[in-house]
């Protein structure tokens, strides 16, 4: 198992997100997922976010993406949701038949974490603790 690190901690933090679109409409083809793919990869050095896997179905986006212990992931939705639904719909002008009003996205969303670390490394990392091996478990 690989774990990240900063100057003073290790960490695997991985998460499954779901966006829908509103009104679940089906307007999600494969250009307009490559560009909101493309969005999220632009916005997401900022806020410490890395996309891992991305797939789509017609009304619904899935998400695999790490993030740092210091990632303000309601911040980060919130700054991508707002980028994205701008761009897509000014890029793409047609969605405007299917959602007329501003919002691309439904407000909710779901954000599971994906697993954690086998018990092992957890006291491989406590054992190691203010040794030269902080960063290695």
């Amino acid at each position: 198992m690989k774990l990240d690190s900063n100057n003073h901690s290790v960490f695997s933090l991985h998460f499954h997100l779901i966006l829908v679109i509103k009104y679940r409409r089906k307007v999600i083809t494969d250009p307009i997922s490559e560009r909101l793919k493309e969005i999220f990869a632009s916005i997401q050095p900022t806020y410490n976010v890395t996309l891992q896997e991305w797939n789509h179905d017609r009304d619904h986006v899935h998400i695999l993406m790490k993030t740092h212990p210091n990632t303000d992931i309601s911040k980060f939705l919130n700054a991508y949701k707002s980028a994205s639904s701008r761009l897509i719909k000014k890029e793409f002008p047609t969605l405007r038949t299917s959602l007329w009003k501003e919002a691309f996205w439904s407000r909710s969303y779901c954000l599971l974490t994906t697993g954690e670390a086998p018990i092992d490394v957890i006291q491989k990392y406590i054992e190691t603790q203010g040794g030269k091996g902080d960063h290695h478990c």
